[in-house]
Formats: C-alpha cells, structure tokens, sequence
C-alpha cells in the first residue's frame, strides 16, 4: 500500500513539473507575441524632404532621430534648396514626398498642384522668430524699431549711413543682407515685413544662410535677416537686434516668440506640405509622417523654434488616423 502511494505521488510530481513547464512555454510565448507586436512593423525604402533652409535644422533632426530609433531601414533624405525652388521639386510627376516651407503655400502652387491631381496637406511645424543680427563689435544698433529696421531694406528711404537712422551712430555705409528670392524667409519679410515696397539695389542676397552669418560675423557694418535658429546656432558669431514694438525692446528669444506674444510681429508659422497620395502608396512616409508630428514639439526648442499649440499637433495626428482608415 505504501509502494503505491509512493508511485502516485511521484506520478503527482512528474504531472504537476509538466504541466508548470507547459505553463511557462505558454507564459513565456505569450511575452514574445506581445513585444513582438509592441515593436514598430520594420519598414524599408524612402522618403525624401526639400525646401526652405529655416525649416531645415528642425527636420534633419527629426529625420536622423527617426533613423536611429525608430527605422533604420528607412533612408530619410533632407535638403535645402529654398521654399520656392523646394515646391518646383515637389509639385511635379515623382516628386518629392514632402515640402519645408516658411511661407504659406501660394495660389499659383496650388493651382499647380490641381493640375497635377495631387493631393497635398499643410503641416504647421513650428513657429519661428524672424531676426535681424548684427557684428558683435556693432555695440549702437543693438535697439531699433521696425520702422527703422524696414528703412535699412526699402530702396526709396534714404538710409544709406546708420548716422541717417540717428545721428549719434557712425557715419559709416550699413551692409545689408539676406536671403535671396529661393527663400520663404525672404518672401515673408518682402511680403509681410516690407508690406511688398521696392527693396534696395545694394542688399546682399545670399542663397546660403551660412554664407550670410560669415558676412556679418566680418563686418562691422553689417546687417542680416533670418530665422531665428540660425541665430541661436550662431550666437558666438553674432548678436541680434531687440526690436521696440512699442513697448519697449524685445529680444527675439523662447518665450517671446509666439503668435500672441511679445514678438509676435515678427513671429510667423513654418510649414511642411505632405504629397498625400505618396502617403497612401508608401507605408514608411506615411510612417515618418506620424513620427514628425508626434516629436516636432519637443526637438523644436532644440534647433531654435517655439512649438506650436498642443490642439494643433492633435488635429494633425487625427487628421493622420483617418488618412490610415482610408488606405
């Protein structure tokens, strides 16, 4: 009797060990299938950015992040031939998959785009702080207001010396510059700053913003416009001009750029355009698409550009759920 209670417990034993390790090969395969589906589905192939040079250090940095942590299959290849040049690629047959831009959009462009049957979204992401920087011995223009900034650059003003400004400065030439016509910075300030008035024969247009930081870095009489985080990178070659709105001067910085705030006339959104159809055919932009609007605010601060409201980037991320339901 006791020999075969003895062999019914080992009989116990052996069934309880089995039924355990069946247990964990089954606790152990259910941990596998849910990191394996919490993982990113792995994508190869694409996607291809150009435009303005302003939006350019917040994408590369958002593409080379994307690369490293969430794709690495997936080649992210970000330019910067200027807004205007940047659309011309992009509103035509293969173009590219998304366009920088720090301007809006215009009719004639998207008229283009309707001819082409193409379908394109706008991305607000960013703001950024149109600045005027000038050489780090220049220690008179460090104020000005924007009616004397904008007679620096109009061609029927008679500013020539920064004694015409106020006769306390030099009576030395100034040396404006800026970007040239490729640039959506260089619209903007045409357009919005300048209220579309004659610019100055003797401006210096430049088609690469580095070009333009050498420039002034060299000379003490010189004078440039642009996007606020080509200054921040810069800020051991140049300064910037705090500008009087009317209440006082205010530095272009973090907290005073915003569509409401301190500098807000100076302050004006930046774009990206998605090619829509191209995000329906190739799963990585569409992909990268969910990634740059779910990280843009927080690299933003980092190259130089105040995030834009919080409600904007949900509407973006709903408006890119439905684009999925619709594939």
């Amino acid at each position: 009797m006791q020999k075969k209670k003895a062999v019914w417990w080992v009989g116990m034993l052996f069934a309880a060990i089995f039924m355990a390790a069946c247990g964990n090969a089954d606790a152990n395969e259910s941990n596998q299938d849910e990191e394996q589906a919490s993982k990113p589905e792995k994508l190869e192939g694409s996607v291809v950015i150009d435009g303005s040079g302003t939006v350019y250090p917040l994408m590369a940095k958002i593409a080379e992040e994307y690369m490293i942590n969430e794709q690495e299959d997936v080649s992210v290849e970000v330019s910067r031939a200027g807004t205007g040049a940047g659309f011309k690629k992009f509103l035509t047959e293969n173009g590219t998959d998304f366009n920088d831009a720090s301007r809006p959009i215009k009719d004639e462009e998207k008229e283009e785009a309707e001819k082409l049957g193409m379908e394109v979204k706008e991305l607000k992401v960013a703001l950024d702080g149109l600045t005027f920087v000038i050489n780090k011995e220049n220690d008179w223009a460090t104020e000005m207001t924007p009616e004397q900034l904008i007679s620096i650059f109009v061609a029927d003003s008679g500013v020539t010396k920064w004694s015409d400004i106020n006769p306390e400065w030099p009576a030395e030439e100034i040396k404006p510059m800026g970007p040239n016509e490729n640039h959506g910075t260089y619209e903007f300030f045409y357009e919005k700053v300048l209220e579309e008035q004659d610019m100055s024969d003797h401006i210096n247009l430049q088609q690469e913003y580095s070009t333009l930081v050498n420039l002034v870095s060299e000379d003490k009489n010189g004078i440039a416009f642009f996007g606020y985080g080509y200054y921040v990178n810069n800020e051991d070659q140049l300064q910037a001009v705090s500008v009087d709105f009317g209440k006082g001067a205010v530095e272009p910085a973090m907290n005073t750029i915003a569509e409401d705030g301190a500098y807000a006339p100076f302050t004006r959104p930046v774009f990206t355009y998605l090619n829509v159809d191209h995000a329906k055919e190739k799963p990585q932009v569409l992909d990268f698409t969910h990634y740059l609007i779910e990280n843009m605010n927080k690299f933003a601060a980092e190259t130089g550009f105040a995030p834009i409201p919080e409600n904007e980037a949900i509407e973006n991320l709903e408006y890119l759920r439905t684009l999925q339901e619709s594939k």
